[in-house]
């Protein structure tokens, strides 16, 4: 195995391999996650394509098993706040070195094998060597509660390759439903509606 950096990938074949990877990976989480955590093929395409982001990729012989893309210019993101990072984190963004993970993806098969783990040393070395701020976020389905998780990976990771390196959570945003099907007045409406038959098409009362 080995790994390997990119940026700007224009090469159809790479392309199409990674997505394959990115889409195969990324399946269970249309239905485990509350938000939509997988980019469409075009928001794929164009961060391929963004010079500023950062691909790395595990291979095994001519196939990419694990891949991760980490974005310099958190600006050109549209998913993290810039004021937010200048106001606390100053000396970071003075020196642009404010990054974020967009997507880290493992082939399912790869997934025990410490595939990740290889991927993550390759690419935190770098972020390590400029004293960057490396933001991620966690769904929870890969972060349940604030110990554990994709957090621990990160801290444990993080401080393989550059020992004293913290994690810390700096927000939480949670996701509620108002179900208005069971409200009064939802009930009230169905009650008033004419009866169904077995099939579901509504009776027409008789107007004789």
């Amino acid at each position: 195995m080995f790994v390997t950096r990119h940026s700007n990938v224009t090469s159809p074949e790479l392309r199409e391999k990674l997505w394959d990877l990115y889409e195969l990976a990324y399946r269970p989480m249309a239905t485990e996650a509350v938000t939509r955590e997988v980019f469409y093929r075009h928001e794929f395409d164009e961060l391929l394509s963004d010079p500023s982001n950062r691909l790395w990729v595990a291979w095994q012989d001519q196939d990419p098993v694990a891949a991760a893309m980490i974005a310099t210019d958190i600006a050109a993101t549209r998913y993290l706040s810039r004021a937010y990072f200048d106001h606390h984190y100053p000396e970071h963004a003075l020196r642009s070195v404010v990054h974020y993970i967009l997507w880290v993806v493992v082939h399912p098969s790869h997934v025990a094998r410490g595939t990740l783990v290889r991927l993550s040393k390759e690419a935190f070395a770098l972020e390590a060597d400029e004293g960057a701020l490396l933001v991620f976020d966690a769904p929870q389905v890969h972060q349940p509660a604030e110990a554990g998780g994709f957090a621990e990976m990160m801290h444990r990771t993080g401080n393989m390759v550059s020992p004293g390196t913290e994690v810390s959570q700096i927000e939480v945003q949670r996701y509620y439903v108002a179900d208005f099907a069971l409200g009064a007045r939802h009930l009230e409406q169905l009650a008033d509606r004419p009866a169904t038959d077995a099939q579901g098409d509504r009776s027409t009362p008789s107007r004789s």
